[in-house]
């Protein structure tokens, strides 16, 4: 009799909860205008790499995995006319933590991200930059706490994905120099 007591009380509370679902990939990609980046940057960027991602356990938290995040940042990258399979200019990215509450009504989560891009030709790193971005899901956003800390991930995601284009759109690449512009 306890058993299905138990049974039913944590059938109810996944109905009202949910369960955790991991970050979607298309929920994080950057779809707004597109940016200026140098002629040497367009279609010739490649993904090498996507680590330090999670896996979501459904009876836990919701997470942003390896190839989500690879999923959105290709995608974001395809649209902004800098992606190719074999470029010039190898990324290699590392999430390297994502703070995100336990419980709350407000679900504000940060990630922190390194890219590095190396130019292969040169076996240089072009830009080795931790970008950090934060995105808060409201009551509003959605009712579910297990719901509203996946689209935190994903606003956050997102954001980090924007923030890192901002900074290879002020990057100013010529033949023996490279900068950040200022």
């Amino acid at each position: 009799m306890k058993l299905i007591k138990l049974g039913l009380i944590l059938g109810v509370c996944s109905i009202i909860f949910g369960c955790a679902s991991p970050a979607k990939m298309e929920n994080m990609v950057y779809q707004g205008n597109p940016k200026t980046y140098t002629k040497e940057l367009q279609k010739n960027v490649n993904v090498a790499s996507v680590s330090g991602g999670k896996k979501t356990n459904p009876a836990w938290t919701s997470e942003i995995n390896n190839d989500a995040f690879l999923g959105a940042l290709k995608q974001s990258l395809l649209t902004q006319g800098l992606l190719a399979d074999n470029g010039r200019y190898r990324l290699e990215v590392n999430l390297l933590s994502i703070d995100q509450p336990m419980f709350g009504f407000d679900m504000t989560v940060t990630t922190y991200v390194k890219y590095t891009l190396t130019d292969v030709k040169r076996n240089a790193v072009v830009m080795s930059e931790t970008i950090t971005a934060v995105h808060t899901a409201t009551v509003g956003d959605a009712f579910a706490g297990v719901k509203r800390l996946r689209m935190a991930n994903e606003g956050s995601g997102k954001k980090n994905i924007e923030n890192f284009l901002d900074k290879l759109s002020g990057l100013k690449i010529k033949p023996n120099e490279v900068s950040l512009a200022q």
